[in-house]
C-alpha cells in the first residue's frame, strides 16, 4: 500500500482561534453522562456496538411525538401544503387501511413514486406497522421495477400514476402481488385502486379523521425497510435497514452541528425548524433515512420540486425562505453559475450540503465566498442507512478533499487487499465501517451478506485514508481504479485537478483497455457556460499538479453535465463509448 500525499492546504484564510478544541475533546463533551448525545453499548447481532442512549427506539415513537408540531408545514409541493397534524391523519388512515388488508409485522409494502406528499405518509404507514417498507427506484424500467417487486416479495404496492404505467405489463408476472394502489392518476384504472380513496389529496389530510395508529409492537432492530443498491454490476441487492438504523441519523446529525460549533468556540443551539428544498430522491437513503428524519425530529419542513430546475429551485428559495439544499455538487454548481442567479434573493440560505459525489476544492470555496452558506458533506451508503462521517463548516474548509470524521457511534479503520490487516493512520486501503447504522445484510442473498458483513463491520468496497485526527479522505472505489502498467491511478485524484481548472464544472476520469499496459486514464470533461478549453491545456494541467503517468491521455468534452444515477454517482460505464477509436487501438 502506498503512502498518503500531503494534504491538501486550507482554501480559505481561518480564524487564528479556530479550532476551539480538538474532535476529542468535543467529543467528550457531547457525549458525557446526562447529555443529550450520551452513548451506551447494546448488543446488536451479538456485537457489542455503541448507539445513542436518547435516540427515537423505532420510527413509530418518532412519527407519533413529531404530531406535536401540529399545524407547521411539514410537505410543500408546488401549492400542496401538509402541516404535521395532517401528515399523521393520513399516515392513520393508510396504515389502518393497510392493516385491514392483512399487512403486519414483517410484511413487505413496494413504494414507487417521485417525491410527493404521498410519500412520507406511505412510508410511515408501512413502517409503523412493524412491516417493510421497500423503497423502489423511481428511475427505474418496468422490467426493474418487477425486480424489485418480486426479490422482495412484497405484497402490496403503492405508486403515483407513472410507475403503474411502467409496471402494467409485468403485473401477471407477480402473483405474490395483490393490491395496488395508485395517486394522482388521470385515467380510469384497472387492477388497481386509487390511493386517494383511501386518504384524499394532500389538500384532504386536514379533514382525515383524528384516531390512533394501529396496535403494533416494534423493537428498536426490528427491520424497517429494504433499500436496493445502485451498484453497476449484477442485480440490485436489497439492503435490509432496520429502525435503529434509521432513526441513528436524527442524533447523528445533531451531534455533527454541534461538534462544529464547538470547534468555533460556541455553544451548540437547541434545534430549530428549517425549510429544506429536498432535490434528493426519497428513495435513496440520503434524503429519507438521513434528511426526513432528522427534518421530523426537529420540525422541519421538506419542500419538493417535481424535477431538478435551477431557475425553479432559486424561485423556491426565494419564496419559502429555504435555508438548506443540496444534493449532488453538480446541483451547486448550477446555482452558482447560473446567469440568472442575481433575479433572486437567496439570502435565506445557510447551507448547502451533498454527498454521493466528490467535490471539488474550489466548489467549497465558492458555496462560502458567493452565498455566505456553510458547505456541508458527509460519508454513507446504502450498506449504512446514510450517514457515517459529516464534514461542515471550518472543518471543511480546512480540509476541502475530506468526507470528514466519523460520528460518534461510528468506527472506521482501513484494511488491506485481503482484509486481514488494519493499516496506519495514513495509508490506502479498503474502507471499513462498524455502528448502530449498519444494515441487518442484504435480503434474500447470504452469500453477498456474508462476503460483505464481518463481525459488525462492512466491507464498503471504497479505497480511503484516514488521518491522524480522523478525518476520512475517500480516493476511489475499488472497481474504479485505472491501474496503468501496474501503477494505481485514483480517479478523485485527477478530477480534483480538473476541478480547480477555472473553466472546469463536471468532468470524470475512466479507464480504457490498452494492449500493452492493460489500462490508460481518459477523461470527460463539461465545461462553465462561456468557458473554453483545449484537450491539450487540460492535459498540461493535469501534467503541472500530478505525475505524466496520471495525465489522461484523451479528453472528451460533452455539452451537458454528466450523467448520474439517482443516488448522484456519475455512470463512468455510459462514457467508455465516448472512447471507442482509443479503445479499439
Amino acid at each position: 500500500m502506498e503512502r498518503c500525499p500531503v494534504d491538501s492546504q486550507p482554501i480559505v484564510a481561518l480564524d487564528p482561534a479556530w479550532p476551539a478544541m480538538s474532535i476529542a475533546e468535543a467529543e467528550a463533551l457531547l457525549t458525557a453522562p446526562g447529555q443529550k448525545f450520551e452513548m451506551e453499548t447494546v448488543t446488536i447481532r451479538g456485537v457489542p456496538t455503541r448507539v445513542w442512549k436518547n435516540s427515537p427506539p423505532h420510527l413509530r415513537a418518532l412519527i407519533e411525538a413529531a404530531r406535536a408540531y401540529g399545524g407547521l408545514p411539514f410537505t410543500v409541493y408546488e401549492d400542496e401544503r401538509v402541516s404535521y397534524d395532517a401528515n399523521f391523519r393520513a399516515i392513520a388512515a393508510l396504515a389502518a387501511h393497510l392493516a385491514a388488508l392483512g399487512v403486519g409485522k414483517g410484511d413487505r409494502v413496494a413504494l414507487a413514486m417521485r417525491n410527493l406528499p404521498e410519500w412520507p405518509v406511505a412510508f410511515f404507514a408501512v413502517v409503523t406497522l412493524g412491516a417493510i417498507v421497500v423503497p423502489l427506484n423511481a428511475w427505474w424500467t418496468g422490467a426493474e421495477l418487477a425486480y424489485g417487486l418480486a426479490d422482495s416479495g412484497a405484497g402490496v404496492l403503492i405508486a403515483d400514476e407513472r410507475r403503474h404505467q411502467c409496471l402494467a405489463a409485468h403485473y401477471a408476472d407477480l402473483p405474490g402481488l395483490r393490491h395496488v394502489l395508485v395517486t394522482r392518476a388521470a385515467a380510469p384504472l384497472e387492477g388497481a385502486h386509487a390511493l386517494e380513496e383511501v386518504i384524499g389529496n394532500p389538500r384532504d389530510y386536514a379533514t382525515l379523521p383524528d384516531r390512533p395508529l394501529p396496535a403494533a409492537e416494534i423493537a428498536p432492530d426490528d427491520a424497517a425497510g429494504i433499500f436496493y443498491t445502485s451498484g453497476t454490476t449484477g442485480a440490485p441487492k436489497g439492503a435490509l435497514g432496520t429502525h435503529r438504523n434509521m432513526a441513528t441519523n436524527i442524533l447523528s446529525g445533531g451531534f455533527a452541528a454541534a461538534r462544529t460549533c464547538l470547534r468555533r468556540g460556541e455553544t451548540p443551539p437547541e434545534p430549530t425548524p428549517r425549510s429544506m428544498l429536498l432535490v434528493i430522491p426519497l428513495f435513496h437513503v440520503t434524503a429519507s433515512s438521513a434528511v426526513m428524519m432528522g427534518a421530523i425530529a426537529t420540525g422541519s419542513t421538506l419542500v419538493f420540486m417535481r424535477k431538478w430546475e435551477p431557475v425553479e429551485a432559486m424561485a423556491i428559495i426565494e419564496r419559502e425562505k429555504v435555508t438548506m439544499t443540496g444534493g449532488v455538487p453538480t446541483i451547486a454548481w448550477q446555482l452558482l453559475e447560473h446567469p440568472e442567479r442575481g433575479r433572486f434573493d437567496l439570502s435565506s440560505l445557510e447551507s448547502i450540503a451533498y454527498g454521493g459525489a466528490p467535490a471539488a476544492p474550489e466548489l467549497v470555496r465558492r458555496i462560502h465566498a458567493e452565498f455566505g452558506a456553510l458547505p456541508g458533506s458527509g460519508w454513507g451508503m446504502t450498506e449504512t442507512m446514510a450517514t457515517v462521517t459529516t464534514h461542515s463548516g471550518e472543518d471543511y474548509l480546512n480540509r476541502p478533499e475530506s468526507c470528514g470524521p466519523p460520528v460518534a457511534t461510528a468506527d472506521l479503520k482501513i484494511m488491506d487487499e485481503d482484509g486481514t490487516r488494519e493499516l496506519p493512520s495514513g495509508e490506502i486501503g479498503e474502507l471499513w465501517a462498524k455502528g448502530p447504522m449498519i444494515v441487518n445484510g442484504y435480503w434474500n442473498n447470504a452469500a453477498a451478506t456474508v462476503a460483505t458483513f464481518v463481525d459488525g463491520w462492512v466491507r464498503t468496497g471504497d479505497i480511503a485514508r484516514i488521518d491522524e485526527e480522523g478525518f476520512c479522505f475517500i480516493v476511489d472505489r475499488a472497481k474504479d481504479i485505472v491501474i496503468r502498467g501496474g501503477e494505481n491511478i485514483y480517479s478523485s485524484e485527477v478530477e480534483n485537478v480538473l476541478y480547480v481548472h477555472p473553466a472546469v464544472t463536471d468532468c470524470a476520469l475512466i479507464g480504457i483497455p490498452h494492449r500493452t499496459l492493460g489500462e490508460e486514464p481518459v477523461a470527460v470533461v463539461h465545461l462553465a457556460p462561456g468557458s473554453t478549453a483545449s484537450e491539450h491545456e487540460l492535459q498540461a494541467w493535469v501534467g503541472r499538479h500530478l505525475a505524466a503517468f496520471k495525465v489522461p491521455v484523451a479528453i472528451r468534452f460533452v455539452a451537458e453535465t454528466l450523467p448520474r444515477n439517482a443516488n448522484g454517482k456519475i455512470l463512468k460505464r455510459d462514457l467508455k463509448g465516448l472512447f471507442a477509436e482509443e479503445a479499439a487501438a
